[in-house]
């Protein structure tokens, strides 16, 4: 270790100590070669705790991982074992996140890249870290280094007073413990909900409750047989019901391995059995176009059906999941753009509220979308982008963005009393929108729906800043952009304490979060930069920066 560099490290230190660790990377203080990594005791003892930490890597940055150095507070080399564990082999082909292995006690240690490994030492398959099935120690990284690593798309850094990182820190200490009795709390993918969490702030806190909480989920995953019903190899068994697509969950293995380096819980056939699950439907009709006006869909297994896709194929590469992936945005954009029922475009996924209901043949059919359902095509919509760059999805996103602020937020003269339809936590101007929404029926028949199913709908409010912000992000409409930063800044209303502690059910810290921190990013950027980033080649600009070593 030469003299030079230890210079440069106590200088880094001392700086860090002055204007603080956060301030000192995100400012650029901190060369981004060199990064923290904090250990922090789990259920381990001593100095030499056996540590495995996911370290992801934007692309461009690392071609090599013996170019991966783990130093010790003093710049000192720690021996370690650094291994490949993606690889953005959809982009440039450099490597996406490592797994570094090496003995520690708790405390702050860092990662460096650009010089070969002096020390190296064997590493051990991910469980021999465990402790009675917990981690020795989990090592954390910066939220700077997290985010501008794409590992969980463009995010941005959660800033102390932001209120919806408040809001998250506030569910989570009712969704803190592993739901074990509950199965319905894991729907909407809990994991990634948390490990995305983590990536906006690098709370250790977050990053355990997601590792435990993958394990736990993946240990319930179906092994064998077949990936059709009633087999249904890759699906869920804890719920009894593994041929139920909408509990089967591919991101979480991505999100694990780029951030734990915990590869143990799958392989590439357990991938393949859940995509393939996926494709063939489970128990329900194999997915595909939306060719009839009675044929059965929802939102959340359209978009939910997508987003694993997308996770599928960037865990593995399969041409088949790729070919998945723009059939299902085809089936989408057909579904928008000229639905079977005649009725036009207006921006939504028009289908029938009845078939919805699993009533087909009921009456007073109401032609219609929900809303909240609706932001899980958008979330598998924004994760296509970021892999294909598809030109179909900026337009289809802009369109729904219109169609929600005409039809999907309640106007405030409806919510008189007695159908005031909201929770008080978020105040007289608390945001609502439609459980059922339509552009078509009369506002008799979806009031009816709402009086029925659709109380307390704003407890959806949160997630449905996604859709207001991914069509701020790529429309080029002045008008349409300042409603939806409006809108979005209306939304706040619900971050507030009394909504987030209220607890109806688990699933609900899920369905919130899982893609709503990424609006937190999009609202800083302006209105259009999504067109804009694609002209330049790049679904997320964010990455460009990143990849020249520019601070995030």
């Amino acid at each position: 270790m030469t003299r030079h560099f230890l210079f440069l490290l106590a200088c880094l230190l001392a700086l860090a100590s002055i204007i603080g660790p956060d301030l000192a990377v995100a400012s650029g203080a901190l060369p981004p070669a060199i990064q923290k990594i904090d250990v922090k005791r789990v259920a381990g003892q001593g100095d030499a705790m056996p540590v495995s930490v996911g370290i992801p890597f934007a692309p461009g940055m690392l071609r090599d991982a013996h170019d991966v150095r783990i130093l010790d507070a003093h710049g000192n080399e720690v021996a370690a074992d650094v291994k490949v564990m993606l690889t953005w082999h959809f982009h440039d082909g450099s490597i996406r996140a490592v797994r570094a292995q090496f003995r520690a006690g708790q405390g702050t240690y860092y990662f460096a890249f650009g010089e070969p490994r002096q020390a190296s030492a064997p590493g051990w398959p991910y469980p021999d870290g465990l402790v009675k099935g917990k981690p020795a120690a989990l090592g954390t990284l910066t939220p700077q280094w997290l985010t501008a690593s794409l590992i969980a798309g463009p995010q941005s850094v959660a800033a102390k007073d932001e209120a919806y990182a408040r809001y998250v820190d506030a569910q989570f200490s009712w969704a803190r413990d592993l739901p074990v009795k509950d199965t319905t709390a894991w729907l909407f993918d809990r994991p990634s909900t948390l490990f995305t969490a983590y990536v906006r702030t690098g709370r250790a806190d977050y990053l355990e409750a997601a590792e435990e909480s993958y394990r736990w989920y993946m240990a319930g995953i179906k092994r064998d047989g077949v990936p059709v019903s009633p087999s249904c190899a890759g699906g869920w068994l804890p719920d009894e019901k593994p041929c139920d697509v909408k509990y089967v969950y591919i991101e979480p293995i991505l999100l694990a391995v780029g951030l734990t380096g915990d590869d143990s819980m799958h392989d590439a056939d357990l991938v393949t059995k859940m995509a393939d699950l996926w494709a063939s439907g489970g128990w329900n009709e194999r997915p595909g176009p939306y060719a009839a006006p009675k044929d059965y869909f929802t939102e959340r297994l359209a978009g939910l059906g997508l987003i694993e896709t997308v996770a599928a194929y960037e865990l593995t590469g399969d041409k088949r999941d790729r070919e998945r992936v723009a059939s299902r945005i085809g089936w989408l954009e057909a579904h928008q753009r000229h639905n079977p029922d005649g009725l036009g475009d207006d921006g939504s996924w028009r289908n029938s509220w009845n078939v919805h209901e699993n009533d087909p043949n009921g009456p007073d059919d109401v032609r219609g979308a929900s809303p909240w359902m609706s932001e899980n095509i958008i979330d598998g919509l924004w994760h296509a982008w970021l892999v294909t760059s598809d030109a179909r999805i900026p337009p289809m996103i802009v369109d729904f963005g219109k169609y929600l602020e005409r039809y999907g937020w309640i106007d405030p003269k409806f919510l008189v009393s007695p159908h005031d339809w909201r929770n008080g936590c978020s105040g007289p101007n608390g945001q609502i929108a439609w459980y059922w929404s339509s552009s078509h029926a009369p506002a008799a028949a979806i009031t009816k729906i709402q009086e029925s199913e659709g109380w307390y709908s704003d407890g959806h409010t949160v997630e449905l800043g996604l859709p207001v912000a991914a069509a701020y992000y790529f429309t080029t409409d002045a008008e349409q952009a300042a409603a939806l930063k409006k809108r979005f800044a209306a939304i706040a209303d619900s971050y507030s304490p009394s909504c987030a502690a209220i607890l109806d059910t688990l699933r609900r810290f899920n369905w919130n979060n899982r893609g709503a921190g990424v609006a937190q990013w999009m609202m800083d950027q302006p209105a259009g930069a999504g067109l804009k980033a694609a002209a330049a080649g790049s679904a997320a600009p964010h990455a460009d920066k990143v990849a020249s070593g520019a601070p995030p």
